[in-house]
């Protein structure tokens, strides 16, 4: 296949390709394509990254090289036994022509943490950091003007070398590539609960970002899509929402954001990270904190009374202690009134969701690499669908313009969570 015909695949017309000259990539010219069209497929891009190693050794300096076709052995871990691990981060540029990496580090200690499941050697945090920011400053040209779309970059850990039994391979590979994108959704996100089949099983590589977890959940999808659905809701034995085929799932359910935790199963996710930091920093724990101050200044101030044994004492301090209390009780008030008004009251639980609750949100929302935030429309669930709220004023929306604004510069990162492109 071509370029300019992997490019109309991927949903972007190629107004003329040039081949890259060296400083392509340093100059800020954009690439030749229809920015305004992008969709979530591979537009191949200038160059990729390349490291090796062997089994129980270190991995070596990598290299920059034309994206291409690589050469695998046909007895190697990843085509045979599917020894292999994938991260996706994004890369984003500003307003004023900054490209900034979200959580890069992140996704390192992730691909560590699986590759210690997967019994395969992995890239130090900083062999990975540097990896990404060579693949991204290399095809730079790719990253989407401001509002366009993302950068999305894919490091691949596979086991390359060769092996017939059973076992871990005796070579590694480490690839990062990259794509332009755009939204990994085209309009609303229905999704339908998934009662057949599972996602993950305890035990199993839910918890680690295995490419052996991703074919399995073809079946259900493209099933989903023949009736007209968007994605396919996974439980797990017990009827327990896990996650939605790619990405992780929160409830907004009265004064609670409600998201399954992460035990094994359901894949850690960043960006559910990331939201659940940024729920913390809008201050909706707060209000448990600030009734407890309420209370707890109220029952001092009453002990001091009780204390005073004095009918003269007492009714002159009465009037005092009163007057303090009333004064403290209505800043308070004040406080936690301000405090209703802008936090929401909101707070977040990590626990086990049965599928009924699905009845009992008022909002549903999305939350991965790929999609950002992205509030759900519907559920359906045994033939009974269950709509939700979206779009201005909605949990999910606020939450989606916090983590965007500050992954694209237009939000100060007071989290230190994005990392400039030298």
């Amino acid at each position: 296949m071509t370029r300019d015909q992997y490019c109309r695949t991927a949903g972007a017309e190629v107004e003329g390709y040039n081949e890259p000259s060296v400083n392509s990539h340093v100059n800020g010219e954009y690439a030749k394509i229809n920015w305004d069209v992008l969709g979530f497929g591979l537009i191949p891009t200038d160059y990729m990254y390349i490291m090796n190693c062997s089994k129980d050794q270190h991995f070596s300096q990598g290299t920059l090289t034309p994206f291409g076709k690589i050469e695998v052995n046909p007895s190697s871990g990843i085509l045979n036994y599917g020894q292999g691990l994938f991260e996706g981060l994004k890369a984003h540029r500003t307003a004023n022509g900054r490209i900034l990496l979200f959580r890069p580090e992140e996704n390192a200690m992730r691909m560590k943490v699986g590759a210690k499941r997967m019994c395969m050697q992995a890239p130090t945090v900083e062999q990975f950091v540097n990896a990404v920011k060579q693949t991204v400053h290399s095809n730079k040209r790719w990253v989407p003007p401001p509002g366009k779309g993302a950068m999305y970059i894919r490091p691949l850990l596979m086991g390359s070398g060769p092996v017939l039994g059973v076992a871990p391979a005796s070579e590694y590979t480490f690839i990062t590539y990259a794509s332009p994108v755009g939204n990994y959704h085209k309009g609303v996100l229905n999704l339908i609960v998934e009662e057949k089949f599972r996602r993950a099983i305890p035990g199993g590589t839910g918890g680690v970002k295995a490419v052996t977890n991703y074919a399995i959940i073809y079946k259900p999808i493209a099933e989903a899509k023949a009736k007209g659905f968007t994605d396919v809701l996974f439980l797990n034995a017990e009827k327990y929402i896990e996650e939605v085929s790619t990405t992780n799932i929160f409830l907004v359910k009265g004064n609670e954001i409600l998201t399954p935790p992460t035990s094994g199963t359901i894949l850690p996710g960043i960006t559910r990270k990331s939201i659940i930091e940024i729920t913390h920093v809008l201050g909706y724990q707060t209000t448990s904190a600030r009734y407890y101050e309420v209370e707890q200044i109220t029952l001092t101030r009453w002990y001091e009374l009780e204390l005073m044994t004095m009918w003269y004492e007492l009714e002159q301090i009465t009037s005092t202690r009163w007057y303090e209390l009333e004064q403290t009780t209505s800043t308070r008030c004040y406080e936690l009134e301000e405090i209703t008004s802008t936090r929401y009251l909101l707070i977040v639980k990590e626990r086990a969701i049965p599928v009924g609750e699905l009845f009992d949100a008022e909002e549903v929302f999305c939350t991965g690499t790929a999609v950002g935030v992205n509030s759900v429309n519907s559920i359906t669930y045994q033939d009974t669908r269950i709509a939700y709220k979206r779009g201005a004023g909605t949990v999910g929306q606020k939450l989606y313009e916090m983590l965007t604004g500050i992954q694209t510069g237009r939000i100060e990162d007071k989290m230190g969570w994005t990392v400039e492109l030298d």
